[in-house]
């Protein structure tokens, strides 16, 4: 066999291949051999039909067959011959086969880049503050708070205050016209600051049960609904309803309600925790991001569609994951995904080549994750889930799930090397 390989671009190869005509022949002889102990023709037996009769019938099918398997275990073979890094399956083109010479065809195929990181040292970060403050805690207990309270109907007044929850009517329009969604019934809103297409609608304040109130809100420019996008709507709400929300004491019972805490103190304790713990890995991430940034400016280069195609889904699927944690079944949301994939793309060309260049720096520093990284890695993913090691182990038993760890433990340390060179401000 004969293999020529032609960079055609950093990220893209062509391969030219001459595969010989004895190792064509073979093939042939082998497909019609099985062809012929399968097939059922009048006037011959099973297994005994001559084989210019089967190429006769069967010859584009059979050649067809043979041209696939061809391709693939010679472009396979070369490949791995000439260490090709290919991120996706090869473009072929061929002219067919041709009696008693040889089959040649060509392979274009994305490839992983090579990349060769420079002025990675000194990289200007902004230092995070992972402090948690006593406000931050107050609002979550609060958020809690509000969580287990009730709602129950006013009784003993019919005018709207802060803090009520009210059912509302509304018709809007936006230059005299409606627009999908601009109607509605029976909808509820917080009295409160906020946003009005988060359910918020502190101008309500004041209002009786029936009477009406006129209100004017501009759009967010980034509004998913372009016919209104950045538009002033007046909404047109009548209140139906007055309801208020009943929220327990902020004592050692309300701390048991929570699941959380036996006590108060307790409480504060272990959301003070959970949000230094959010803190810390917000910052990592980042921190990340920056450094990914700062290095791409002095270091640009290209990489392949597919490898930023399958970063995307990778998003996705985590999207999706973190949906279902949530109880929303992403498939009621009449969601584009087309789209969704597109706002997902610059983000997924960053990681794709963070990825690539973390990689590149840790060959260039000799930076490894040892057998142990990976079992210590293993004893904290346990006790942070709070199970068996042994029950933890079984999930890394694979070799391909060790690698995928051990080269998350090898950019950890790689940005944590970066970190400690970096120029905090």
């Amino acid at each position: 066999m004969k293999v020529q390989v032609e960079e055609l671009s950093p990220i893209e190869k062509k391969l030219s291949i001459e595969v010989d005509n004895a190792r064509v022949a073979e093939e042939l002889n082998r497909a019609y051999a099985a062809l012929s102990g399968q097939v059922k023709l009048p006037g011959f037996r099973q297994g005994k039909v001559p084989r210019r009769i089967l190429e006769q019938r069967f010859r584009e099918q059979v050649e067809d067959d043979v041209i696939q398997r061809v391709v693939q275990k010679a472009y396979l073979d070369a490949v791995r011959e000439h260490k090709v890094e290919a991120v996706a399956s090869p473009q072929v083109t061929n002219s067919g086969l041709k009696p008693n010479a040889p089959f040649n065809f060509e392979a274009r195929v994305e490839v992983k880049p090579r990349v060769e990181a420079k002025d990675y040292e000194g990289v200007a970060l902004t230092k995070s503050d992972t402090a948690v403050t006593d406000e931050a805690v107050n609002e979550q207990i609060e958020r809690m708070r509000q969580s287990l309270g009730r709602i129950e109907p006013v009784t003993d007044r019919d005018t709207v205050a802060s803090g009520d929850q009210v059912t509302i009517d509304f018709e809007a329009k936006v230059e005299g016209n409606p627009f999908p969604g601009s109607k509605a019934d029976g909808i509820g809103v917080r009295v409160q600051a906020g946003e009005l297409i988060e359910g918020n609608i502190a101008a309500l304040e004041g209002v009786k049960v029936g009477e009406s109130k006129d209100i004017d809100y501009v759009f967010p420019q980034d509004y998913q609904a372009e016919e209104v996008r950045g538009k002033t709507a007046t909404f047109h709400i009548t209140v139906k309803e007055l309801k208020k929300a009943i929220v327990p004491e902020l004592n050692d019972d309300f701390a048991k309600q929570t699941g959380v805490a036996q006590s108060m103190d307790e409480l504060r304790t272990k959301l003070r925790s959970d949000l230094e713990k959010a803190k810390k890995n917000q910052s990592q991430v980042d921190e990340r991001d920056a450094l990914i940034k700062a290095l791409l400016e002095k270091n640009a280069f290209d990489v392949p569609r597919a490898m930023v195609e399958r970063a995307i889904d990778s998003m996705m699927e985590g999207a999706f994951r973190q949906m279902q944690r949530q109880g929303i079944d992403p498939r009621q949301l009449n969601l584009d995904f087309n789209r969704l994939r597109e706002e997902m793309r610059e983000k997924a060309v960053l990681e794709v080549k963070g990825t690539l260049l973390f990689e590149a720096i840790a060959q260039q520093q000799n930076i490894q994750a040892s057998e142990e990284d990976v079992d210590k890695r293993i004893e904290d993913l346990a006790i942070e889930a709070n199970q068996p090691v042994a029950q933890v182990k079984k999930y890394f038993k694979g070799p391909d799930e060790r690698l995928g760890l051990s080269l998350r433990l090898r950019e950890e340390k790689t940005i944590e090397f970066l970190k400690g060179r970096a120029k905090y401000s």
